[in-house]
């Protein structure tokens, strides 16, 4: 018979708390262990297992021998001119590369994740959309984006406040790695961070935001909508075929109602497509009633999309229209153009990636 290989060693950074107790306690070692080594992790922010303080040499010696920290290593990385944007293509064990982008605001500052390599949901606007889909990250390529952010702040004594799961990918196509890094980043012993402070963008995967709604998961909710007819919709968003409006509202009112949570609505303005007084009417009848925030985006333009951001004028105009339906919005901040801080972007640039067609969301 051929001999059985070795069990791979377990990446301590995919593993929420509980189940890092879980396997310590397989090998032996109690939930004291578990706290000390996850504050080690976490509060301390070891890089290696040599730098374990107070930690049994024997259970040490297990650790080199059965786990490991794998964090993600920079690939390329630009900073905007503005010195408030650094965009870094991180590349994983295998090689994949995924953008995270840290962005300083006055008094705090934001990581934007990636969730997967590549996305599936296609849509049109969106560079990683434009390359297809490859593989989902695991918990901990996740928090590893952050650690290295987190590497990168205290060295100007600062702290991370908000992360935004918008980046590469689709967080609820990869639910159970996102949401498993959620865990990890609100863990009050480790990273510590305000679930109030943890937005997650999705594109409109309906089980997904039930999901949420059904499981309490601690994070603020935003909704790509970019369209608010179905055939508007699904010509931005391929995703919308699969789940057309009235299904993907009806996930919407029901995470409202269940959780007692706004919901915040992201709609990229394109010039001459989807700024229109018609359009913005449209979306608020759309979200007449709900418990709505409406984040206007104007367009990050793209090598594989050719339209052009809204003007001054159309952006001020589409809001006017929605505060006449009672609807709050927020003309987002525009951050990083000048390096491509837009979503797959960098990437694109820096490996020459070719555009491709998506034909469907699995």
């Amino acid at each position: 018979m051929p001999p059985t290989s070795a069990p791979s060693r377990v990446n301590l950074y995919d593993l929420p708390r509980a189940a890092l107790g879980e396997l310590l306690s397989t090998w032996g070692y109690s939930a004291h262990y578990r706290d000390l080594l996850w504050t080690a992790l976490y509060r301390q922010q070891v890089a290696s297992f040599d730098e374990l303080q107070g930690v049994k040499p024997e259970l040490v010696s297990v650790l080199r021998e059965r786990a490991r920290l794998e964090r993600p290593a920079t690939h390329h990385e630009a900073f905007s001119t503005d010195g408030f944007t650094r965009k870094l293509l991180l590349r994983m064990q295998d090689g994949q590369t995924v953008e995270t982008v840290l962005m300083r605001f006055k008094g705090r500052a934001t990581v934007c994740l990636s969730t997967q390599a590549g996305c599936a949901m296609g849509c049109v606007f969106c560079a990683t959309g434009q390359m297809g889909f490859v593989r989902h990250l695991s918990p901990g390529e996740i928090i590893g984006q952050v650690l290295h952010v987190t590497r990168l702040l205290r060295e100007t004594n600062e702290s991370l406040r908000n992360v935004v799961l918008m980046g590469m990918g689709e967080p609820l196509h990869n639910y159970e790695g996102t949401l498993a890094a959620v865990d990890i980043l609100v863990d009050a012993l480790g990273l510590a961070l305000g679930p109030r402070f943890i937005t997650l963008s999705t594109v409109g995967v309906v089980p997904g935001i039930r999901r949420l709604a059904d499981e309490d998961r601690p994070v603020q909710l935003a909704v790509s909508l970019h369209g608010a007819t179905d055939a508007e919709r699904g010509a931005l968003v391929p995703a919308a075929r699969k789940w057309p409006l009235a299904e993907l509202m009806d996930a919407c009112r029901y995470y409202t109602d269940k959780r007692k949570r706004r919901i915040f609505y992201e709609w990229a303005l394109i010039a001459g497509q989807n700024d229109t007084p018609e359009q913005a009417h449209a979306l608020g009848q759309l979200l007449r009633g709900m418990d709505a925030h409406v984040n206007l985006i104007p367009l990050n333009p793209t090598v594989g999309y050719a339209e052009r951001p809204s003007g001054p004028d159309a952006v001020r105009g589409f809001q006017d229209i929605l505060a006449g339906y009672g609807l709050p919005s927020t003309v987002r901040q525009r951050r990083g153009i000048d390096i491509d801080a837009g979503c797959g972007q960098l990437k694109a640039a820096v490996e020459r990636v070719r555009p491709v067609r998506v034909a469907a969301v699995p």
